[in-house]
């Protein structure tokens, strides 16, 4: 997208947002305006953009995304790698991780991500350029479970999955450990935003590496944070749960 045509699309959205939310918080406005003795800033309608949807009594955050990258990155520490291969995983977990160890990341559709310690580059899961049992510490996080939907502009493929999963088995080292999270619950396809897989499936299909550890980050936030080495059987419990697989080649 051209940067003229972002400008334009991100001034109608304020435009937008300034006229449908703005009488939410003229309360709030007219307050701050009566107590604004200093007039450090100017305060004009058409600057404002409203907010009305973040007065909550805690801080909401995707428990998948936060739990699964915290958890992630404190396995990367555990292993200690002289370099990490990451594939279509979170940007917030390799910018992050990248500094305190070098991080190479790939996707089916390249970031434009500048920072030390990290680079970034194209890949497509289903066919992976690295050599066979190259990579000591590699990891493909929420990824897997839209390989072959058509999601991202890749091909519609309904075994691309499975495809990608025998490309992470393939390239990682031997002795080496391959950081996997995934949807687990009851299993089910939701075209095409991804597949939920459960316990079983993901266990048989990485029945050539040894399991480390599983972890699940539950659904709802009644039935606790993140469980680490976590059972079957609570697995199967979850709708959507997230699954947190470290493997052992």
């Amino acid at each position: 997208m051209q940067k003229s045509t972002f400008k334009f699309i991100k001034h109608c959205r304020r435009i937008i947002s300034r006229v449908l939310f703005f009488p939410f918080v003229l309360k709030d406005y007219f307050k701050y305006k009566s107590k604004d003795q200093s007039k450090r800033f100017e305060l004009t309608f058409w600057d404002s953009w409203p907010f009305i949807f973040d007065k909550t009594i805690s801080t909401p955050f995707d428990r998948h995304y936060i739990y699964h990258t915290a958890w992630a990155a404190r396995k990367v520490k555990e292993i200690n790698p002289p370099k990490h291969v990451d594939i279509s995983s979170s940007l917030s977990f390799c910018s992050i991780v990248s500094a305190f160890v070098p991080v190479a990341f790939y996707d089916y559709r390249p970031a434009n991500l500048h920072l030390d310690g990290l680079t970034s580059q194209s890949a497509n899961l289903t066919s992976l350029h690295f050599e066979s049992n190259s990579i000591h510490s590699l990891s493909c996080m929420h990824t897997i479970e839209h390989i072959g939907l058509g999601r991202y502009g890749d091909p519609i493929e309904p075994d691309g999955d499975i495809k990608a999963i025998n490309e992470l088995k393939r390239v990682v080292a031997q002795g080496g450990y391959l950081i996997f999270v995934t949807p687990i619950g009851k299993k089910k396809l939701l075209f095409n935003g991804m597949r939920i897989y459960s316990y079983d499936q993901i266990i048989n299909l990485f029945k050539d590496l040894t399991l480390v550890e599983f972890s699940l980050i539950h659904e709802y936030e009644e039935d606790g944070a993140i469980t680490i080495n976590a059972s079957e059987f609570v697995a199967d419990l979850e709708e959507y749960g997230c699954g947190c697989f470290l493997f052992k080649k």
